[in-house]
């Protein structure tokens, strides 16, 4: 199963659109791209195994596998990514800036469905990042 994220980038924040089988999933939100620096930076383009994820404070959610430079790196409900992210990327229903949106947990629990359904047929979730 493959999840693609259409990134645009600004000085500001990097928004994004996701989709699975040509299906729109939601908009994403991220830090700008500065060089994949840690905790400042969105992470490089590229196709990044998906693996299910569970916290007390992000509850059921999906890390990164494999990324270069980085660990750590998550897709977790966020509405602000200066505020809210060090490099993960968030999923939200509505943009309502540059690296800003609504209703996160909303659209997070919709990909998290989506991902964890495929998990239990044993297939390998992919996300293609890409601009």
């Amino acid at each position: 199963m493959e999840l693609i994220l259409q990134r645009t980038y600004f000085k500001e924040g990097t928004n994004g659109a996701l989709f699975y089988n040509d299906r729109f999933l939601g908009f994403t939100i991220e830090l700008p791209w500065l060089n994949n620096a840690r905790t400042i930076s969105c992470i490089p383009e590229g196709v990044y195994n998906l693996k299910p994820r569970f916290s007390e404070k992000f509850k059921h959610h999906l890390q990164l596998q494999n990324v270069k430079g980085r660990s750590l790196i998550l897709l977790h409900p966020a509405n602000d990514a200066r505020k809210e992210l060090e490099g993960c990327i968030a999923p939200v229903q509505h943009l309502s800036g540059l690296g800003k949106g609504i209703s996160s947990k909303i659209t997070l629990q919709k990909i998290v469905s989506i991902c964890y359904q495929a998990f239990d047929r044993k297939e390998q979730v992919t996300l293609l990042i890409k601009s």
